[in-house]
């Protein structure tokens, strides 16, 4: 009878230390990481651009996706994240040409998640950023927009998303930058406010974990010191993951306040990378390591290669016409290029004394060779148009204070003076052309509209006048544009 006991009591014993090593083995998944935790990877790029092309600015969205192929694994399935911090399509003309419709093509066949609403995601006015949407297989977020009249976030404005991520349900919230009044064309969003982020999130944080998110990830069009200074309040509000944007300089993955910060320079030329291991028990973040990396030396993914090039394909149908020729290249930010703008406007205008405009305006440089109408809409892409206001001496000089201010047919060396030498007298009217943006950001910067009420508006594109002028030369090889070009300085 004992020895029976001590069967029975053997047995019981093997069985508990199965039962023991089968619960303790189901804690390991099939990859060899513990059940009780999920991975999650965030691959995330802003102020993209519309630079979706290999260039020699940047090796473009087809190399991007296969570096997210090869080197960090991507393939589609449920662990990862893809986002971008918005300013999607508004740069050279593959994009701004069909309004960003190629950009967002592309970034479909690159399985974006979620995307920012950037200030330049109104460049085409909302209805543009209506038909962007439309097309999209990802929202765009946005949850400091207000409608002025209602108060309420603006339908083309999706606050937030939830997603189950490897098990994780992740809400992801969109900011816009606060500057949008006068960094897009102002009155594309005159019917709206763009309201402080934290007490947009103070709003909607809630109604996220409400609606059963565990994990806070925000994207914003927001720049490096602004995400810095809200480190400690997102931290506070249980936000682990703040990707920025807007501001093009930075590269940044760290750690700050425990939240991990990160933000892609621009143009494709680099993303952001954060691992989170997030314990589904204790619903915690157990570890994060947020990296960055440079986009070179990929395999072009063939399928974004391929939509790359159908737009390639309608862009040099419509673009591909040479207008001159140029040794040398032409730099973006260079007195040769802010001369050859504002002196075409004054040639193909010929009545007016002086033309204004900001060098923000102009957004690439053109390189040696032909000059194509694509390159020029390339360099001036924005929806701005010409106008001409009658403004007195001292109202001109006035309107010289800012930095990023140039203009042709006067100088401010030495004094304030015409192209030919004739001091500007503070009481003489003169004809001015500037931009309808800047006419109407009515703000100390740009104070046109101050002082003439009644603008003309000569329909005329601010590229326009370029292009015609270069064409105008027959510029070659034996006659290239840089024999027309002034390369001095006028302040």
């Amino acid at each position: 009878m004992n020895n029976m006991k001590y069967k029975n009591t053997r047995w019981l014993f093997l069985l508990f230390i199965i039962f023991v090593y089968s619960c303790d083995k189901n804690k390991v998944n099939n990859n060899g990481v513990d059940d009780e935790t999920s991975t999650i990877t965030i691959l995330y790029t802003n102020d993209e651009h519309g630079w979706i092309e290999k260039s020699e600015y940047t090796d473009g969205a087809a190399n991007m996706m296969g570096l997210w192929r090869e080197n960090e694994g991507y393939n589609g399935d449920d662990r990862y994240l893809i986002l971008s911090g918005g300013d999607n399509w508004t740069g050279p003309a593959i994009s701004t040409w069909f309004e960003g419709e190629s950009t967002v093509e592309v970034m479909n066949a690159m399985e974006y998640d979620a995307s920012a609403i950037g200030n330049h995601e109104f460049d085409f006015k909302v209805n543009g950023l209506y038909d962007r949407i439309e097309q999209a297989e990802f929202p765009y977020l946005s949850a400091n927009i207000r409608e002025k009249d209602s108060g309420e976030i603006p339908d083309f404005a999706t606050p937030y998303i939830i997603k189950d991520i490897d098990g994780v349900m992740v809400g992801i919230i969109g900011l816009t930058t606060i500057t949008t009044p006068w960094s897009t064309f102002p009155d594309h969003v005159a019917d709206y406010d763009f309201i402080d982020y934290s007490t947009a999130l103070e709003v909607v944080v809630p109604q996220v974990k409400q609606d059963g998110a565990e994990l806070l990830i925000v994207i914003g069009h927001i720049c490096y010191q602004e995400m810095v200074a809200l480190a400690p309040a997102f931290a506070n509000l249980g936000i682990s993951v703040i990707g920025g944007g807007h501001c093009h300089n930075d590269l940044v993955g760290e750690l700050i306040n425990g939240v991990a910060v990160i933000k892609s320079t621009a143009f494709m030329q680099s993303y952001a990378k954060v691992e989170i291991i997030y314990d589904t028990v204790e619903k915690e973040v157990v570890e994060m390591e947020p990296s960055v990396h440079i986009n070179e030396n990929g395999n072009p993914d063939q399928t974004v290669s391929a939509v790359v090039s159908y737009w390639r394909t309608q862009t040099d149908a419509e673009l591909s016409e040479v207008i001159g020729y140029t040794d040398s290249e032409i730099e973006r930010q260079s007195a040769t290029m802010y001369n050859m703008v504002v002196d075409s406007w004054l040639n193909q205008y010929p009545t007016a004394d002086i033309a204004m405009t900001n060098a923000g305006g102009i957004r690439q440089s053109i390189p040696a060779g032909d000059i194509t109408k694509e390159v020029i809409i390339g360099v001036l892409p924005f929806q701005n148009f010409i106008i001409e206001l009658q403004l007195t001496g001292a109202e001109v000089i006035n309107c010289t204070g800012y930095a990023d201010m140039i203009f042709g047919g006067m100088t401010t060396i030495g004094g304030y003076f015409l192209s030919d030498g004739t001091e500007i007298d503070e009481s003489t009217t003169y004809s001015v052309l500037t931009t309808d943006y800047l006419y109407a950001r009515n703000d100390y910067r740009f104070p046109f509209s101050q002082y003439d009420s009644s603008p003309y508006y000569t329909s005329m594109n601010y590229h326009q006048p370029t292009i015609d002028w270069i064409t105008s030369l027959n510029t070659s090889l034996s006659n290239p544009l840089d024999s027309y070009l002034d390369n001095t300085p006028r302040r």
